[in-house]
This record gives structure tokens, C-alpha cells and sequence, in this order.
């Protein structure tokens, strides 16, 4: 099932969401390390990288928002969608959350703002799992038609097998 939102033949979403998943589990591993060595140093980049992240996390679900009315209604794949789509503005919401209480000294978050990231890490990951399932097994951003000069695979995952069906 092709993506909602495609640039040069590509799903956008799946190309975004590296970038906030990035920031935001540097900055969790960056706090982690701040609190074994104590170095004021990483929570204070961390936090910037908080906000970068809940901007990339907004722009990528803007896209996934768009795949996500793309797939057909009253199925799996739209359920699975909808509570990837979800939890995943919830970790974004954390991560502000966090950011934000951070505002007022970055380089001394307090335990709730900690508690708030560890959280969201803890959800990308779920939801993470839900977006591999939603390629993997329900091939959400698989080009069905990939083109003339395509050549099919001896034995092609189960997930492309079927939309060659």
C-alpha cells in the first residue's frame, strides 16, 4: 500500500522520523551519562536536543498523519496506525514536557523532567515496534506497482508477496 505522502518515489514519514528518534535517545543516553560522570556538560546539550527533537517529531507526524488516512478504514493496519500515530504524539508531548521544565536551568533538570524523557524513550520504543509492523506486515509505504524494471526477488518477503498477489 503506497505511502499518503511520497517525494521522489518515497515514503516521507519513514525518512523523517529518524532525525527525533535520534535526538531524543541521545539526549536520555546524554542525561544518563551526565548523572554517572556529573558533568553539567551533556544535560545541557541534551536539552537542546530536546527541542530539536519535538520540532522533527511534529514535522515527521504531520507525514505520518497522511499515511495514516491513506490506509483502508475497519482494518488492522489502521488500528495498529492510529495507536502508532498516538503514542507517539504522547512521547513528543513527554519530551516538551520535559523540555520544558528543563527551561529554567537546562544543565539541572529535575526528577520529573528525567522521569518525562525516560518515559518517551521507553514509548519510541513501542511505537517504534508498531511502525515496523506497520511496513513489515501490513506493508504501509510498499509500492505495490514498483515499475518496469523491477526485478521480483526469488522469494520476496510475505508483506510484498501479498501486495503482488
Amino acid at each position: 500500500m503506497a505511502s499518503g505522502a511520497r517525494a521522489f518515489g518515497h515514503p516521507i514519514h519513514p525518512t523523517l522520523i529518524g532525525f527525533p528518534i535520534g535526538l531524543f535517545g541521545t539526549a536520555v543516553i546524554f542525561d544518563i551519562i551526565s548523572m554517572i560522570t556529573g558533568s553539567p556538560t551533556w544535560r545541557h546539550v541534551g536539552f537542546y536536543m530536546i527541542g530539536a527533537g519535538v520540532i522533527a517529531g511534529l514535522v515527521a507526524a504531520v507525514f505520518g498523519l497522511m499515511d495514516w488516512l491513506a490506509i483502508t478504514s475497519g482494518t488492522r493496519a489502521k488500528r495498529v496506525g492510529g495507536i502508532h500515530g498516538v503514542g507517539n504524539v504522547v512521547l513528543v508531548v513527554l519530551f516538551a514536557a520535559s523540555w520544558w521544565l528543563r527551561l529554567p536551568q537546562p544543565t539541572e533538570p529535575t526528577k520529573l523532567a528525567l522521569t518525562l524523557s525516560f518515559l518517551g524513550a521507553a514509548l519510541a520504543i513501542y511505537t517504534g515496534w508498531l511502525g515496523g509492523e506497520l511496513v513489515f506486515k501490513h506493508a504501509v509505504g510498499v509500492e505495490q506497482d514498483p515499475g518496469p524494471d523491477w526485478q521480483r526477488p526469488e522469494q520476496p518477503p510475505a508483506a510484498i508477496q501479498r501486495s503482488l498477489d
